[in-house]
């Protein structure tokens, strides 16, 4: 589900591990801008700049196997604009990876963003269109197959154009060449004074049209399609406010989207220690702390698996959603997402059917002091009362029980909070 800093990635850093197990099993992306900087070395020391060794392969699927992920794993195609690299460099280092990750490999990209590699500054600038990189693509999976024939091969990682690039690119390939359609998403320009915390947590019409597309352009090639890649605010995010208790809000809510628009997954840019986005705050090697968005990521997996429920709200027009998960157990989840600056809910829950037993956990924001919560704070934020800790151990208050009615059910929802509430 994140895509990091691979310097991160070694089988011995526990806390990191665990902040992994703390959300998966998922899918780890090695991507990004700097695939396309790094070059296949294979006897290189291992972690130098703009090199991919042997060494940093081993760390990786390392870490992936002790966190019980799996790995979609990049490769550089930029590079072969100016003979960095090549097919044939780019065949070694899949093999390579192949038999390093082993089951742990979901499969491979070619290539970052190729979409963009026409722009002013790019690779390509001013000579690229979807026909030459698909000839450019069709020559490294050729290669790449070649030397490790069953490898799963995805794409096009576009950044954006999903109706000119992505859909099209798929149509092309057809399902007998990828096996996964990979587009990326981001709400806006971090370095704009418009990327407030307000804007992230509106509803996005923009991303429901763009799934719309994807969705129904994965199920004429028939294969599915994932958000490869994305967060709040491109540009490394809006400087405090991608990394404030707004992200928390926000990434429910878009991590919801993409399960109703047909997404099977999605992939959180992040690394370091700054300002703007990350779901993981490191430094170097080291975890610092679990950020206000992983908070958001931790409460929706807590939703749990299961078949989505359509939901109706009866709020006005108050910031509020909901969200409803008929688990394979049986069971039913439904998640608020109370928005709103100033509005608490006394919400009256009609369900499907009746419930013997019900429970409700909140996540919130306090900063020490405060009177209440704050979307721009970059700390304060819990989840049933608990942090999560560096390692990510967790050990939230017990639930609150509720009372249901037959088919109804009462509950509070402050504002600027969300809440789980399983029912039974």
């Amino acid at each position: 589900m994140l895509n990091q800093n691979p310097h991160l990635f070694t089988g011995t850093n526990s806390d990191l591990i665990g902040m992994f197990k703390r959300i998966g099993p998922s899918l780890l992306r090695i991507g990004g801008n700097s695939v396309d900087k790094n070059v296949w070395t294979p006897n290189g020391p291992g972690q130098t700049s703009g090199q991919i060794a042997p060494s940093d392969v081993d760390a990786v699927a390392a870490f992936v196997k002790a966190a019980g992920w799996q790995c979609l794993y990049g490769i550089n195609l930029g590079g072969s604009a100016t003979g960095a690299t090549n097919p044939a460099l780019a065949a070694q280092e899949v093999a390579y990876a192949a038999q390093q990750f082993g089951s742990s490999l979901l499969g491979i990209e070619i290539g970052n963003e190729p979409d963009l590699y026409g722009d002013t500054g790019l690779y390509y600038a001013g000579n690229w269109s979807l026909s030459q990189f698909l000839t450019l693509w069709e020559e490294y999976r050729t290669a790449i197959l070649a030397t490790t024939p069953t490898v799963a091969v995805t794409g096009p990682a576009d950044a954006s154009h999903a109706s000119t690039w992505t859909v099209p690119f798929g149509q092309t390939v057809t399902k007998s060449q990828i096996t996964l359609l990979t587009q990326h998403y981001y709400r806006a320009n971090g370095q704009s004074a418009s990327s407030t915390v307000n804007y992230l947590i509106t509803g996005d019409s923009a991303l429901v049209s763009e799934l719309a597309v994807l969705k129904s352009g994965a199920q004429g090639i028939g294969v599915p399609y994932r958000m490869a890649e994305c967060n709040s605010f491109y540009n490394g995010g809006a400087p405090n406010v991608s990394d404030s208790y707004a992200s928390s809000l926000w990434v429910i809510d878009y991590l919801f989207d993409l399960a109703m628009g047909g997404s099977v997954g999605a992939n959180f840019h992040g690394g370091g220690d700054g300002t703007g986005y990350t779901p993981i705050a490191n430094s170097g090697g080291s975890v610092v702390e679990a950020r206000p968005e992983f908070y958001g990521m931790l409460f929706f997996t807590l939703a749990g698996q299961g078949t989505l429920y359509p939901t109706q709200l009866s709020v006005g027009g108050l910031n509020v959603t909901a969200y409803a998960v008929r688990t394979s157990s049986g069971g039913l989840n439904i998640i608020v997402n109370n928005k709103d600056s100033a509005q608490n809910l006394q919400l009256t829950i009609n369900l499907p059917q009746g419930a013997g037993s019900a429970s409700l956990m909140e996540m919130t924001q306090l900063t020490q002091g405060a009177s209440g919560p704050d979307l721009s704070a970059s700390s304060g934020v819990t989840i049933q009362g608990a942090s999560i800790a560096v390692d990510g151990s967790f050990s939230p208050n017990p639930s609150y029980v509720l009372n249901p009615n037959g088919m109804q059910l009462q509950c509070y929802v402050p504002y600027l909070s969300a809440v789980l509430i399983q029912v039974s």
